[in-house]
């Protein structure tokens, strides 16, 4: 499997296999919680070049919490946000068993922490494209549906994490391709960040996706025949 990663002064391409990617170590999951997955530990990867000693760093979406985890292990002050009340108690039972010092919040986003402002932002949302419309408000699909086109989540990021950075700081937002990197980027330009894609791997397809392959092909999301998908990091940061 190999990786591209891109920094502003130009393109650099690193390939490496999944192994190579950050061990969260033992995990523990509420029923519904999003499980730690390859995007889980691409992120960790791409935070991992990030300089967050002493900085504050907001895990958004937190999910399982083993992102925050990992920055708070890297020397980082970690805040970690997520709308799941199940996720929220398995973040900080995750924070608990790797000893780590996290603080946990539930909320929508950044209505969770008004007012805070952070160094980088880490956050990989829910981004799969569904064949509804409406977001599931409980139920294992609130952990990865993102409306029709994916981006549920990701346009609403695209818009408040500009607020939530301090000048000169990062978002690093992982999703798939079929989500939009060309949209992700665009929106968090328009919003006065300077935005690109970071980081690219190819893996194959998840359950989900294989569940949804005919009307994904169907959407023009995937090709026929195609059976990986490619997840991107998004990097931007404030100006």
């Amino acid at each position: 499997m190999s990786a591209h990663h891109m920094h502003y002064g130009g393109p650099v391409t690193t390939v490496y296999a999944p192994h190579s990617w950050p061990d969260f170590g033992r995990v523990v999951r509420l029923p519904g919680v999003y499980a730690p997955q390859a995007d889980s530990r691409f992120l960790a990867g791409a935070l991992g070049r990030e300089d967050v000693t002493g900085r504050d760093v907001l895990d958004l979406c937190s999910g399982s919490g083993v992102l925050a985890a990992h920055a708070a292990r890297l020397g980082a002050r970690v805040s970690a946000v997520d709308i799941s009340r199940r996720a929220v108690l398995t973040v900080r039972l995750n924070a608990l068993l790797a000893r780590q010092r996290v603080s946990v919040h539930r909320g929508d986003l950044m209505s969770a922490l008004p007012g805070r402002t952070f160094d980088l932002i880490v956050s990989n949302p829910p981004y799969v494209p569904a064949p509804h419309a409406a977001l599931p408000g409980r139920g294992r699909a609130r952990a990865w549906d993102a409306g029709v086109d994916g981006r549920a989540l990701l346009d609403r990021i695209c818009r408040l994490a500009p607020r939530a950075l301090r000048p000169g700081g990062a978002l690093l937002l992982v999703h798939s391709a079929t989500s939009g990197a060309e949209t992700t980027v665009r929106r968090l330009t328009e919003a006065g960040m300077r935005a690109g894609v970071s980081d690219r791997v190819r893996i194959p397809l998840g359950p989900v996706m294989r569940e949804r392959l005919d009307w994904l092909r169907e959407r023009g999301l995937l090709a026929p025949g195609q059976d990986t998908e490619e997840l991107v990091i998004v990097r931007a940061v404030k100006h």
